[in-house]
């Protein structure tokens, strides 16, 4: 039977007062399972945007930011990965009466549920970020303020030749 129909099929048949026992920490087990189901589902959420934001970079044709993207695109989809697996751990440490083995796993999902929101604020800003790249038909126009100098300041000034010859400073030149 694979694991996600074995843990599903364990959950089912778990009585219920083993789910409203609360663990180590203070969370019931069933509020374990509720969290990190909706942690894994948030996670999804993110890996769809972040596959918006990817396509967005590549439609502009920018490669800074769809390196970037791209970078926190792979890490989430590991982090997601980790988070399903453990999701599926947790479900079956539960049936298995596990205490150890749920808050260890229902750790990793909230670890990485946080981690992911991370990377989403970090998606936002490679789609943010300015792109350093120049086109030939790019123009720039600039306006000078009325309120400069009209003259350079950078320009080297040119003194008036030197026509007589201070006296000497010593008695003896």
């Amino acid at each position: 039977m694979p694991p996600t129909l074995r843990a599903l099929a364990c959950v089912l048949f778990l009585p219920l007062a083993a789910w409203a026992q609360p663990a180590a920490d203070g969370v019931p087990d069933a509020e374990k399972v509720r969290r990190s189901g909706e942690a894994v589902a948030r996670m999804r959420e993110v890996l769809k945007d972040s596959l918006k934001k990817l396509q967005e970079a590549r439609t502009s044709n920018d490669v800074v930011k769809l390196n970037c993207v791209n970078e926190k695109l792979t890490q989430i989809k590991g982090l997601l990965r980790v988070s399903e697996q453990a999701d599926v751990a947790l479900q079956e440490a539960l049936a298995r009466r596990e205490s150890t083995t749920t808050d260890k796993e229902f750790s990793k999902v909230t670890l990485a549920g946080q981690k992911v929101d991370l990377l989403r604020t970090e998606v936002e800003s490679c789609i943010g970020q300015l792109a350093f790249r120049t086109d030939d038909q790019q123009l720039i126009e600039v306006t000078e303020p009325a309120y400069l100098p009209q003259w350079d300041p950078a320009a080297p000034v040119t003194l008036d030749p030197v026509t007589s010859r201070a006296p000497p400073s010593s008695p003896t030149l």
